[in-house]
Formats: C-alpha cells, structure tokens, sequence
C-alpha cells in the first residue's frame, strides 16, 4: 500500500491571523480521519472548545458539536448496586459503573 509522506505546513489562523506549523505527523493523522485541515492554530482550537457554547465542547459536557444531549441509558453499577445512567447502551458481558465508583477505580 502506498504510503504519503506529508511536509510541515505552515498555515494561518482565521481567528487570530497568526501563522502555526500543521505537521506532517498531524496532516497524517488528519487525513486518517479524514477531518478537514484546521483553520485555526492549536491556542485558539483549544480556547473555543473550552468556551464551546453549543453543548459540544470544552467541560460542559453536553454532547457534541450542537447536535443536542446524548441519549442516556440506565443501567445497575456492577460495584455498588445503585441504578445510574451512562451516555452509551450497556452491554451484558461489561461492567457499568455509576460516576463514583468509576472516579474512585479508575
């Protein structure tokens, strides 16, 4: 299979003009998931996903990119017992584990 090898980029911030590097190593990683070049250099991604107000980003922890609350799924905490919900759908052969159990393991 051929393999690119992708150069050091340096492109410019829409957001605050100023020039960043996209790596080779980066486009690599970008092209794998096939997400589009950034338009904005690493600070001022990083300062809109911290004041992400559609839910997406940052700590509020809403869900993702304005597409509303995820679904959550009720489910038994496999080490205290106490009913809990996850944002994703319990399998029977995993354990699920309610926010302070898991903080405290892991």
């Amino acid at each position: 299979m051929f393999k690119q090898n992708f150069e050091d980029q340096e492109l410019q911030c829409v957001e605050c003009g100023q020039g960043f590097i996209f790596s080779g190593e980066d486009q690599e990683f970008y092209q794998q998931k096939r997400y589009s070049t950034p338009k904005r250099c690493p600070v001022c991604r990083a300062n809109r996903k911290m004041n992400d107000t559609r839910g997406g980003g940052g700590r509020s922890g809403g869900g993702g990119g304005g597409r509303g609350p995820r679904p959550q799924f009720k489910a038994i905490c496999a080490a205290c017992g106490i009913e809990t919900t996850v944002p994703f759908e319990p399998k029977s052969d995993r354990p699920v584990y309610c926010s302070d159990c898991y903080r405290s393991n892991y």
